[in-house]
């Protein structure tokens, strides 16, 4: 346990109708009681109670604000520990004020991520549960919402505790047939070496299967709306973010530089980037816009090819269409309003029909369809629900795959022939790994880099 005491503003700085200052530690009660005018002694109050009174300065009385103050005693509490939590209004000053008095009275500011970095050492919850907090505060959508959700209940943690729980029993298999040879047989202990391990091995190529769309559900899509000037691009962005984020004329050349905007799609994040057309242009401004466009589509997941339909294709969107084929591409034929004049021969022998989708972004028609590929391209279709449970945490995933070559490893050598002592090493790095995604066995520089992503407060 912690014996210093900590205090940070748990809500967001600025102005709001109530803003909360969460201190937690041995001494949370003892250092708020001075400070808090109330009929009630709060050294006296029972735990899990709201109780009303004003903040003071001890030593000359003024009150600063009227507040309400929570009280809840370790071990039921988010770190486990006792904590008091402050509710005044949210103006900045009145914060302040209340925050300053404690930092007087030797309670010390807490560092980023503090709070749930004292949860997870004081065992209330496991590493990969700490980590999805910070998931749910930067969730784009509700579907990645519910995922970090699940997370942070320990979903994750479920899966991969009976994984490490059959790998500790082989390896207690395997160490009685090195000190008791004569009581077992090596081709058998190489037998249940490898059924166990590709039991294990199995259940860890599952979780990796959904790591692209949880990467996906917690970073978003990187999506580049690209085509030639006039094809309607600023307008489908204006579509797809139900305002008028990009300035829409029917004179060419009209965006210069790249306008971003973030939109969720049937529950998937797209971050998308509207860019000046691409063309050839002597307009030098214009060019750099285009030299911008270009260096988007390098870093896109996702790029929307509009064509205007109701023109017959350039030279320039016939070489973009050969050029991004074997790009994640979705081709938009954008103004179904007007008469078709496109030779659609040209698109369909490059793409296939699921990728070519119709709309009309000026009447916001067809958005639907395209939402539909998206989700198709991505996700098969759709995403899962239910109990998929969706590994979206880069340090995971990466765990995961060391996990599956040490266990690739271990069921080589066991088909070789390999000595078990030997094959036990391969074993035991597949069950230390595993163990750093919840935390088992992780450093202090690891932790440390962990929880400074998180915010001040929590």
């Amino acid at each position: 346990m912690n014996e210093d005491t900590i205090a940070a503003v748990a809500t967001a700085l600025g102005e709001g109708s109530i803003a909360v200052v969460r201190v937690s530690g041995p001494d949370a009660v003892e250092r708020v009681a001075p400070l808090f005018k109330s009929k009630t002694n709060l050294r006296d109050v029972q735990t899990h109670t709201v109780n009303y009174g004003w903040i003071a300065d001890p030593g000359t009385g003024e009150v600063f604000d009227e507040v309400l103050v929570t009280v809840m005693k370790g071990p039921r509490s988010f770190t486990a520990e006792d904590v008091v939590e402050i509710s005044a209004h949210g103006g900045i000053v009145a914060v302040q004020s209340v925050l300053e008095l404690l930092l007087r009275s030797g309670v010390r500011m807490a560092e980023p991520g503090e709070f749930t970095k004292r949860a997870f050492l004081n065992g209330r919850i496991d590493l990969a549960q700490a980590e999805a907090v910070i998931d749910l505060i930067r969730s784009k959508s509700n579907k990645a919402f519910q995922v970090a959700r699940k997370q942070a209940e320990g979903a994750l943690s479920k899966e991969i505790t009976p994984l490490k729980a059959q790998l500790i029993e082989l390896l207690a298999h395997v160490e009685v047939n090195i000190d008791y040879p004569e009581h077992d047989v090596a081709e058998v202990t190489a037998g249940v070496i490898r059924d166990t391990c590709r039991q294990v091995l199995n259940q860890v190529e599952r979780l990796l299967q959904t790591a692209n769309e949880g990467k996906i559900l917690r970073e978003g899509i990187v999506t580049a709306i690209v085509g030639r000037p006039n094809a309607g691009k600023s307008s489908l962005l204006n579509a797809l973010a139900r305002d008028n984020k990009a300035i829409v004329t029917d004179i060419p050349g009209t965006t210069r530089d790249i306008v971003e905007e973030s939109v969720t799609l049937s529950g998937i994040p797209l971050r998308l980037l509207d860019t000046a057309g691409i063309r050839e242009t002597e307009d030098v401004v214009e060019r750099i816009g285009v030299e911008r466009s270009r260096g988007a589509l390098g870093d896109a997941d996702l790029i929307l090819l509009v064509l205007n339909r109701h023109e017959p294709l350039h030279e320039d969107e016939l070489q973009l269409l050969e050029e991004l084929r074997d790009r994640s591409t979705i081709v938009v034929l954008n103004k179904t309003d007007l008469e078709a004049r496109l030779d659609m021969e040209e698109v369909t022998r490059r793409y296939p029909e699921e990728r070519i989708v119709s709309i009309s972004a000026r009447e916001g028609t067809g958005i639907d369809l395209l939402e539909k590929a998206v989700s198709k391209l991505f996700f098969g279709g759709a995403i899962e629900s239910g109990d998929l449970t969706y590994v979206s945490n880069v340090r995971h995933i990466s765990l995961l795959h060391r996990a599956k070559q040490s266990l690739e490893d271990a069921i080589a050598s066991a088909d070789d022939g390999i000595p078990v002592d030997l094959i036990q090493i391969d074993i035991a790095s597949a069950w230390e790994v595993l163990g750093e995604i919840v935390g088992d066995s992780v450093g202090e520089s690891l932790l440390d880099q962990i929880f400074s992503k998180f915010c001040l407060g929590k």
